[in-house]
């Protein structure tokens, strides 16, 4: 059987074709297996900012707390004192009453 030239052309410009697709896809996938491998990269480093935040904001959430409570306390100092100066005064003014104002 005779080998037909033309064919034998056409199946050597196909196969160059194929080759050079076939190149350039394994280019084309190393850039995107690249770009992959940087992007979990960028994704891990991602996810150690938000677990470093989120302890941050664990802390700022406990000082937080322990600020309100000594708030807390010193309104309710406050309003002890608040109240025993109300008594001393009720107790000066009940004891003024029916005095001779210029006796006192």
């Amino acid at each position: 059987m005779a080998e037909d030239p033309i064919a034998q052309s056409e199946i050597a410009a196909l196969t160059r074709r194929f080759e050079q697709v076939q190149e350039k896809t394994d280019r084309e996938f190393g850039i995107v297996k690249s770009d992959l491998t940087a992007l979990r990269l960028q994704v891990g480093n991602l996810d150690q900012k938000v677990g470093n935040l989120d302890e941050k904001l664990g802390k700022l959430d406990e000082k937080l707390d322990e600020k309100v409570g000594e708030l807390a306390g010193q309104v309710r100092d406050l309003n002890e004192k608040i109240d025993r100066n109300q008594a001393q005064i009720v107790e000066l003014l009940t004891a003024l009453v029916g005095r001779d104002p210029g006796t006192a």
